[in-house]
């Protein structure tokens, strides 16, 4: 990680501005595409744009107590680099891992920091397009590129989601959002309401619950919890027989992926039993008698992500008198904390938002083509990653049901077949188009919401692509299925068009 930082000044002294590749984000996602490029199309001029001051996309913003991530890091990271600690990582821990890859591939001297990308234009006679950024010092700076690679990432950074309520403005303690987090927040000894109870409650109130006085996490409705230990009983097995870390990562990663495709094949095929399952696991955990209703969501399993809980520790908290569990619908802040509609009093001296966050489409930079604007709702995605009618871009938006890296190394793969396809046709351009078959198809919505809903998806479902039933106009939540689909995806297929840039005119002697 060292390496990765020290390179920042040169980086910042760089002049190159045209590029064959231009990736946006230097998070997980951005950087699988960054490695990707560097080993297998190395003749490949590339950048990658950085909003950030460094590299890790939500694991350099996120700040909040007990930061870490609720996918398995043998499937959430690389699969070129062997992850060694336990699958649930902290913030810290995925950082490090983060800046080792970067050191070790020589990646530093392709990222520039503090660039944040305001607009982007497609110009179709040179086929490039014109990037301009701001810089962390205020000025602009003009990039240009033949293809745009876009992993900025599908929320707002720094912003969360904040509900209103009654009475906000009365409440006499401390209010903050997890993804506004101030570091400066004292909350030893404090009596906290954590409103929320997602992965974030999950992860931010077995950590405040070590120092504050009580934790409540107040909730609307109920989530599913998995709690299991934070010990991968395979790579356990495997790491005393001195057999290669890649070797053993591999193979943890390959049960990981199956055990998640049986599990989410239960969850359509048995939903009842594995709700069961799912409850008798949290009841295990939980003092005797105890509220199950609190932990019964109405929906069933993975029509909403699962949070897992490492090591039960969200349920620790509870046995040990230090944390519990209001659900109902909020009537009014009160300066002593909530009121809930019935009539339930929280007292707080710090109430935390952990609502979710904001919907980003494409880092809100404003993309057009010659000059007129693009309306991304006006498109429809081709396979939840390029968009019709728009030349030479790819869209990194991964899995919910399975690690969202899965789905960025499968893009990166597909571009890596791409480019060079390109290149051999002679052609400058790619953009995919509805075939005369797809003439009439039914347009719906980017996401099944009645598959899948979690709430920044329905606020934010109108600024997405259109769908179509058929499986190239689908962004799928099937791994399973991309990984034997993208792969052999026909890239002379009618649903590609491919142009050329235009033979400057020679004038009449």
């Amino acid at each position: 990680m060292q390496g990765a930082q020290a390179t920042t000044k040169e980086q910042a002294q760089a002049t190159g501005t045209d590029f064959d590749v231009i990736v946006v984000g230097a998070g997980i996602s951005g950087l699988s595409a960054a490695w990707h490029l560097r080993h297998r199309l190395p003749d490949t001029r590339f950048a990658v744009l950085e909003r950030e001051a460094s590299f890790g996309g939500t694991w350099l913003t996120h700040s909040f107590p007990g930061i870490r991530s609720d996918s398995d890091l043998y499937t959430f990271g690389f699969h070129f680099k062997p992850w060694v600690g336990p699958p649930i990582a902290t913030a810290a821990e995925i950082q490090a891992y983060l800046g080792e890859m970067i050191d070790e591939n020589d990646l530093a001297g392709h990222i520039r920091f503090g660039h944040a990308i305001e607009t982007a234009d497609w110009d179709p006679a040179r086929q490039v397009w014109t990037l301009v950024a701001r810089l962390a010092d205020g000025s602009q700076r003009q990039y240009t590129a033949n293809f745009l690679w876009m992993c900025q990432g599908y929320y707002r950074h720094r912003q969360g989601h904040w509900p209103s309520w009654p009475g906000m403005a009365d409440f006499a303690g401390k209010l903050l959002h997890t993804e506004e987090w101030d570091p400066a927040t004292d909350y030893a000894g404090k009596n906290v309401a954590v409103i929320g109870s997602g992965a974030t409650a999950a992860t931010v109130i077995p950590e405040m619950a070590k120092t504050a006085a009580h934790v409540t996490m107040v909730q609307r409705s109920p989530t599913y919890f998995f709690p299991a230990s934070n010990v991968d009983e395979t790579a356990e097995l495997l790491r005393p027989l001195d057999i290669d870390p890649a070797w053993t990562h591999e193979i943890v990663r390959r049960k990981k992926n199956y055990d998640q495709a049986l599990l989410t094949r239960r969850c359509i095929e048995e939903p009842d039993t594995v709700k069961a399952e799912l409850l008798g696991a949290v009841q295990a955990l939980l003092p005797e008698g105890y509220d199950m209703r609190h932990f019964t969501p109405a929906y069933p399993p993975w029509k909403q992500r699962l949070a897992f809980v490492p090591d039960g520790d969200l349920f620790a908290g509870i046995r040990a008198g230090k944390a519990d569990v209001v659900t109902g619908e909020i009537a009014r802040f009160t300066p002593e904390g909530l009121a809930m509609a019935d009539g339930t009093q929280v007292p707080a001296d710090i109430i935390v938002l952990a609502t979710g966050f904001n919907l980003c489409v494409l880092g809100d930079i404003l993309f057009s083509i010659a000059g007129a604007p693009i309306n991304l709702a006006d498109t429809v995605t081709y396979r939840g990653m390029m968009f019709t009618g728009v030349p030479n871009m790819i869209w990194v938006f991964g899995y919910f049901r399975a690690s969202w890296t899965l789905r960025s190394d499968l893009i990166s793969q597909f571009v890596c077949r791409l480019l060079p396809h390109m290149k051999a046709r002679g052609a400058t351009s790619i953009v995919p188009v509805l075939r005369p078959e797809d003439a009439g198809m039914p347009l719906s919505p980017f996401f099944d919401l009645e598959d899948f809903n979690p709430h920044y998806i329905v606020r934010g479902q109108h600024a997405l692509p259109k769908s179509g039933p058929k499986p190239e106009w689908r962004h799928t939540q099937d791994y399973w299925r991309e990984r034997d689909e993208l792969p052999n995806v026909a890239l002379d297929g009618p649903e590609f068009q491919y142009g050329h840039r235009a033979t400057p005119a020679v004038a009449a002697e």
